[in-house]
C-alpha cells in the first residue's frame, strides 16, 4: 500500500498549466466553467464546503489519472490530501476494517459493481454536477459516483489486418482469422470478463441460447490461445503476435496516441461501457470536502482535462476527449445491467468454463 502526502505531488504546475491551456481555448467547453465555480454552486445549496484542512483518499487509480486531479485540486482549494493507493480489493477491505473509526474520506476509483455490492460502507450524496453526465451512467443509486468510463474494443493490428474486414464480433469468426485472436481469461481477467458480457448482451442478452453459441464459436476460433493477463492482449497484438485482440480502451488508446502499428474498432454490434467509482466513506472525518472533490471530480474543467490529456474517457456529456477516442456519439453504445451481472457472475464465468473445457477436449 502505498501512502502519498500533499509535499509528493511537484508535478501540480504541469497539471496547472495544463488546465490552463484548456480555458484558453475558444474552442473547448472547459474554457466557460471552471471547478470553483461549480462547487460554489454546490456549495451555496448545502451539499459542499470551500476547502481548506484536509482530506485522505484512498485509490487504486493510475498515476496518471492521479497526477491529473489530486495537485489541481490542492491548489485550488487549499486542501491538504493524503492520499493511499492500493488495489480496489484491498482498500474495500481496509474500509471494511476500519468502519467504526473511518481513516479515509473517499475511495476514488475501483468498479461500480463492487461499491454497489458494499453499500453499508459508503455516505448517500449525489453531486450538483450529476446533472451533466451521460444518462446511462448517472448516480442513480444515491451513493456511486461514475467519473471516467472505460469501453470494451477490438485492437486491430494494421499491419497485419490485410483485407480482412473487422467491424465487430461476428467477424472474429472468420475462419482467416483462427488462432489469430487474442483474449484473457474471463475467468480471471476483469477486461475478458468485460468483454463476455458485452457479447452475449450484443449478441442476444445474457441467458440467449444464440448468444452462448456465439461465445462457443468465438472461443473455438480462439484456438485455445489464453493469453495470461489483460496486458499481453494488448501488447500481443502491437507486437505483431496476433492480428486482433479483445481489450479495453484505455491502453489501447494510448497504443494509437504512442504510434503503434493498431486501430480500435468499436463493436458494431453494441459496446458496452463500465464506469469507474468514486464513493464517500460513511462517517468521513471531512465530509465537506468529501464532497467538494466528488463536485470537483465531475467538474467541466477536470473532465475535460481527463478527456484531451489522457486516454480516460469523461463521463460528462460533450467532453473533450483525444484524437484515439472516437465520440460516443458515433458510437453504437449498449448499456450493460451491472446489477444482474454483479449478481450472476459466477453463473456467467461457469457457463464460459464449461464451453472452453469442452472445446479443449476435443
Amino acid at each position: 500500500m502505498k501512502k502519498i502526502s500533499r509535499r509528493s505531488f511537484l508535478m501540480a504546475t504541469g497539471v496547472i498549466a495544463a488546465s490552463a491551456a484548456l480555458s484558453a481555448c475558444g474552442g473547448s467547453s472547459a474554457s466557460t466553467s471552471s471547478a470553483g465555480s461549480t462547487a460554489a454552486s454546490t456549495a451555496a445549496s448545502g451539499s459542499a464546503a470551500q476547502g481548506g484542512g484536509d482530506l485522505v483518499i484512498y485509490s487504486p487509480n493510475s498515476e496518471g489519472l492521479l497526477n491529473a486531479t489530486i495537485p489541481l485540486f490542492e491548489e485550488k482549494y487549499g486542501v491538504n490530501v493524503e492520499l493511499i493507493q492500493a488495489g480496489t480489493g484491498e482498500l474495500v477491505k481496509r474500509i471494511q476494517s476500519e468502519k467504526n473509526d473511518p481513516y479515509a474520506d473517499v475511495l476514488f476509483g475501483g468498479s461500480w459493481s463492487q461499491m454497489y455490492t458494499n453499500e453499508d460502507l459508503w455516505e448517500p450524496y449525489v453531486s450538483a454536477n450529476d446533472a451533466n453526465v451521460i444518462d446511462a451512467y448517472k448516480n442513480k443509486c444515491g451513493f456511486i459516483t461514475g467519473n471516467v468510463l472505460d469501453g470494451s474494443v477490438l485492437i486491430v493490428n494494421t499491419d497485419l489486418i490485410g483485407d480482412i474486414k473487422i467491424e465487430g464480433y461476428e467477424d472474429l469468426l472468420n475462419p482467416a482469422l483462427k488462432g489469430k485472436i487474442a483474449t484473457a481469461d474471463p475467468a480471471n481477467s476483469s477486461s475478458a470478463f468485460a468483454h463476455l458480457t458485452n457479447m452475449l448482451l450484443a449478441m442476444g442478452g445474457y441467458e440467449d441460447d444464440k448468444a452462448w453459441q456465439y461465445v462457443h464459436d468465438l472461443f473455438e476460433n480462439v484456438d485455445g490461445k489464453i493469453c495470461e493477463s489483460s496486458s499481453a492482449v494488448y501488447k500481443g497484438v502491437a507486437d505483431g503476435e496476433y492480428v486482433v485482440g479483445l481489450s479495453y480502451e484505455d491502453p489501447c488508446a494510448q497504443l494509437v496516441l504512442d504510434g503503434a502499428p493498431v486501430k480500435l474498432v468499436y463493436m458494431k454490434e453494441g459496446t458496452v461501457f463500465l464506469p469507474a467509482s468514486a464513493t464517500i466513506i460513511k462517517g468521513a472525518k471531512n465530509m465537506d470536502n468529501a464532497k467538494l472533490f466528488i463536485d470537483f471530480i465531475l467538474s467541466e474543467e477536470v473532465q475535460n482535462i481527463w478527456g484531451s490529456t489522457l486516454t480516460n474517457r469523461p463521463v460528462m456529456k460533450d467532453a473533450a476527449t483525444n484524437d484515439a477516442m472516437t465520440p460516443m456519439a458515433d458510437i453504437n453504445v449498449i448499456e450493460e445491467d451491472i446489477p444482474y451481472v454483479s449478481a450472476h457472475k459466477s453463473e456467467l464465468v461457469d457457463k464460459y468454463t464449461e464451453i472452453f473445457t469442452d472445446l479443449q477436449s476435443k
